[in-house]
């Protein structure tokens, strides 16, 4: 916050040498000695007498060392202020929300643990569900925002960020309301034989790898067609055009209300959680830590 001449001329006056001064500053003394006559020169003033034992100030230069001393303190403290408030202003957990990732579950989460951070505020943070730029989303944790509540068994989207597992939502499967299963409370997978069944592809999800196995091995008479790895809205709409079936969970029933989702016999489910960056910070890490506590009290 000051002028470089004015910090070595503080730095020689501790020292009592240009060259330890040149030795803290990593600089040549050389270097230091031409900054100090350059001080002088702009202030017209005399401040340093050199001799063959030494350095000594002028009563000018003891002046501007004392005046140049206080300053540096007063910085010192003006900054330190500053980083205080501004570390007061920045308690603040920013939350991230879409349409298939609603922030009301980690606003369940916040109420059960908020007593242990009253000086906190929340800022929920939108962001769009799209199947070609969710794992861009997924990168601006601890950028963007701090926390976001998902279903996530995504290898792509846990090598991208930490994880708390918080539980497991039930597989259902989802159909227009013109469907032949529409009126059902429940399904059988043999419900589903000579129907598409849509559902992501291949390779990223052990829990939907699960599916399509028992299906390709024990159902051949149920088609699979593929979807992007991750929803968006677009894939809801395809199950409309197409009349097709759609896997889906039971947090996403009123995701489009030309849709019915109908709970299926089986066991199938997928895990959600509390998602936070790779490199958590010591706040977001102090509330996860405070849910993994009440997780462990309460289950």
């Amino acid at each position: 916050m000051f002028n470089q001449q004015l910090t070595t001329f503080v730095t020689v006056t501790d020292c009592g040498s240009f060259t330890k001064a040149a030795e803290i500053l990593f600089i040549t003394p050389t270097a230091v000695m031409k900054q100090i006559n350059a001080l002088e020169s702009h202030l017209n003033l005399q401040l340093i007498e050199r001799s063959k034992h030494g350095i000594r100030l002028t009563p000018a230069g003891d002046a501007i060392y004392k005046d140049a001393k206080f300053l540096f303190d007063y910085s010192k403290r003006s900054i330190e202020n500053a980083r205080r408030m501004m570390e007061h202003e920045d308690k603040t957990f920013r939350v991230g929300t879409s349409m298939l990732n609603p922030a009301k579950p980690f606003m369940d989460l916040w109420y059960r643990v908020n007593q242990d951070f009253q000086d906190y505020k929340l800022r929920l943070v939108t962001f769009e569900d799209n199947h070609e730029g969710i794992l861009s989303e997924i990168m601006q944790l601890g950028i963007k925002f701090d926390f976001l509540v998902a279903v996530c068994d995504s290898r792509q989207w846990l090598s991208k960020c930490g994880m708390l597992p918080l539980g497991n939502y039930k597989k259902m499967i989802a159909v227009s309301q013109e469907h032949r299963l529409a009126k059902k409370s429940m399904i059988t997978i043999e419900d589903l034989y000579g129907e598409t069944l849509m559902m992501v592809k291949e390779g990223d999800s052990p829990a939907n790898d699960l599916i399509r196995n028992d299906l390709r091995k024990n159902h051949p008479a149920i088609r699979i067609e593929d979807t992007p790895n991750f929803y968006d809205i677009s894939v809801f709409n395809r199950c409309i055009e197409t009349g097709n079936v759609l896997l889906t969970i039971e947090c996403w029933q009123d995701i489009h209300p030309a849709l019915i989702s109908i709970p299926v016999d089986w066991d199938y489910c997928i895990p959600y959680g509390l998602l936070y960056t790779k490199e958590p910070s010591a706040d977001v890490l102090r509330f996860v830590d405070a849910v993994r506590h009440i997780l462990n009290v309460v289950g």
